[in-house]
């Protein structure tokens, strides 16, 4: 049945706008009892066909899979197996992240006797009223296609019916096929058909008439209309016809983290990011917009400023997204439709339409006044230690045009929305639909397979890195270089910064050593992470100062393979909110003074939180 499922695998073809290419770009895997016997046979079997990488982290290589795919559109991905059991369990948190990112993954995790006859099995979860239940089970709330193979001729049925969810843009994410170890290994005369060579055809569905002029006539009616680019523009190869049309009309754009480069940065139109992270100038032409109109986004709370970034009483919302629950989201008109096809579409329909002179005025103002307002943060020169706009900056004059930014949780992905100059519409990689720890280096390392021919700059500070660091052998095993900014904190920053906004005074966020008087607020820890990057063989550079950093970065540039570059920055220095607000509850009841006041500021903010009917 292994051999069987890895020969299916490698003649599975993706085709969109008639151009086909591989799927399966191979197989990653970390070995146990669980699946040595079956999936590993079958992968050394297999060679080339598929091939087989090695991972350090089961987690981690779920990350890895699903920043290929990010970076191939969704149009390829990798499959990943593991044993049952522990090494099942590691990839539950990768699998929710891709789902949640609607990234296509296949999970094949070893699973017990099917036979039940050695049970309990070794690393077997027993639960008595159940015997059907295992560890797997865990995958089905965040994987959009589930099952387990408990006889050899199920596969045909279950792999197809895979193959359906991992291609369909609008219901793609993880799925898992729970392989149990001895139907693994059982063997059945599969039809020779299942073998040849499969077409999967990537849609493009076209917007219903009767929807499409009913938004087109929102879109006339509205002053101040406004576009905000999510992820869909960028899957879908959007950005040409999204430019025309903002050039067309002069309606600005924002972005989401998932849609940041859908229009290169020093457009006209190009607003950068909106929401909780969003820009100064898109924060405000989001608070007085009477339209918007949302491409391929899934409207988080981070996009919509916990429902309060869009302020104007008569707003209403457009929503053009290829899955019908996004599409009615904020009681919008919906075009459940492709991102491209139907911006062709509205384009088409809204011909001679414009926004007044001065609006678009107020639009490119907003544009070159933020662009200044990034050079200020860039250049802060602030002392002894650099703040982290500093380094972002640094990192964003190293890159080329094409080069691409990795990044995942923090503090630092809400200032790269804001502050990153994206040129290309694949050069931001920000995973923030789960903002998940340890994501970095192990999507940096899925991107940079995806792209050999683009430098990947993969910032990440302390926290995450001390999550997940170990893929950095994995790149420097397959000899794919990355560039890791390892941004010194002493820390959990980001929510370090969050602690103390709400009078909680950074508890739990510093990594320090426990004091005589119990609380864990001593001398700053000793670990060396710079020494840990090179013991795991990958070339080190310490940058004291930004200065010593642009240095390092240009150093990193030239070298040919994967370099670390570290640098201390001031975690107390944050870039502004500029107005926007993220909905954090405060307990409403303390015996601190400042969570009191912190209560008090939230409920007033709250006030502001509204429900679009």
């Amino acid at each position: 049945m292994a051999q069987a499922l890895v020969e299916f695998l490698a003649v599975q073809y993706v085709e969109r706008d008639g151009v086909d290419q591989r799927f399966f770009a191979g197989c990653f895997g970390i070995f146990g009892h669980g699946n040595v016997a079956g999936m590993g046979q079958a992968l050394h079997q297999a060679g080339e066909r598929l091939r087989y990488y090695q991972a350090r982290n089961e987690q981690a290589m779920v990350h890895t899979a699903a920043g290929y795919a990010r970076m191939k559109n969704r149009l390829a991905t990798f499959a990943c197996t593991s044993s049952i059991g522990p090494g099942a369990t590691n990839m539950v948190t990768g699998a929710a992240a891709a789902t949640i990112n609607r990234l296509p993954v296949l999970l094949l995790p070893g699973d017990v006797f099917a036979s039940r006859g050695p049970d309990p099995a070794l690393q077997q979860l027993e639960v008595a009223a159940a015997p059907e239940m295992t560890v797997n089970d865990c995958f089905k709330p965040v994987s959009r296609y589930w099952d387990r193979i408990n006889r050899p001729e199920q596969l045909v049925v279950s792999v197809l019916g895979a193959m359906r969810v991992l291609t369909d843009p609008a219901e793609t994410g993880a799925v898992t096929l729970a392989l149990p170890q001895d139907v693994q290994t059982q063997a059945w005369d599969y039809p020779a058909e299942f073998f040849e060579r499969r077409v999967w055809h990537i849609a493009r569905p076209v917007p219903e008439p009767a929807s499409l002029a009913r938004a087109a006539e929102l879109v006339r009616g509205a002053r101040r209309p406004l576009i905000v680019a999510g992820g869909g523009v960028i899957y879908s190869e959007a950005m040409t016809v999204l430019k025309s049309l903002a050039e067309a009309t002069g309606i600005p754009v924002a972005e989401t983290q998932a849609g940041k480069g859908s229009l290169p940065h020093g457009h006209p139109c190009a607003l950068g990011a909106v929401g909780v992270t969003g820009t100064a100038g898109a924060i405000a032409i989001a608070r007085d917009a009477d339209l918007v109109i949302g491409v391929g986004t899934r409207w988080t709370d981070f996009t919509t400023a916990s429902h309060s970034g869009f302020a104007n009483p008569e707003v209403r919302f457009i929503n053009i997204n290829v899955a019908a629950p996004d599409a009615t989201k904020l009681a919008g008109v919906p075009l459940i439709a492709d991102a491209r096809v139907a911006l062709e579409a509205l384009r088409e329909v809204l011909s001679g339409s414009s926004v007044d002179a001065h609006y678009k005025a107020e639009v490119e103002t907003r544009v070159r006044e933020w662009d200044a307002e990034v050079e200020r943060i860039y250049h802060l020169d602030h002392s002894p230690l650099p703040s982290q706009g500093e380094i972002i900056g640094a990192v964003n004059d190293a890159a080329a045009e094409r080069d691409v930014v990795v990044c995942a949780a923090g503090s630092m992905p809400g200032d790269l929305h804001k502050l990153w100059r994206a040129r290309d519409a694949k050069s931001y990689h920000v995973e923030y639909g789960y903002s998940c720890m340890g994501y970095e280096i192990a999507g940096g390392l899925g991107a940079k397979l995806a792209a050999p021919d683009r430098e990947v700059f993969v910032m990440v500070g302390d926290g995450s890195y001390l999550m997940m660091a170990q893929e950095l052998v994995t790149a420097i095993q397959e000899h794919q270089k990355l560039i890791v900014v390892l941004v010194q904190n002493h820390g959990y920053a980001s929510i370090g910064g969050l602690s103390r906004s709400i009078g909680s005074e950074g508890f739990g966020t510093r990594y320090r050593y426990r004091s005589p008087d119990g609380r864990l607020e001593g001398d700053v820890l000793p670990v060396d992470l710079a020494a840990n990057a090179a013991s795991l063989g990958a070339r080190v550079i310490e940058a004291g100062s930004v200065a010593e950093l642009r240095d390092g970065l240009k150093l990193a540039v030239e070298s040919d393979t994967t370099t670390v570059v570290h640098v201390e920055a001031d975690p107390h220095v944050s870039v502004p909110a500029y107005g926007s607000w993220w909905d954090v509850a405060v307990a409403e009841v303390s015996e601190s003074d400042a969570i009191g006041y912190a209560r008090a500021e939230y409920e007033k903010a709250k006030a502001k939180e509204r429900t679009f009917l």
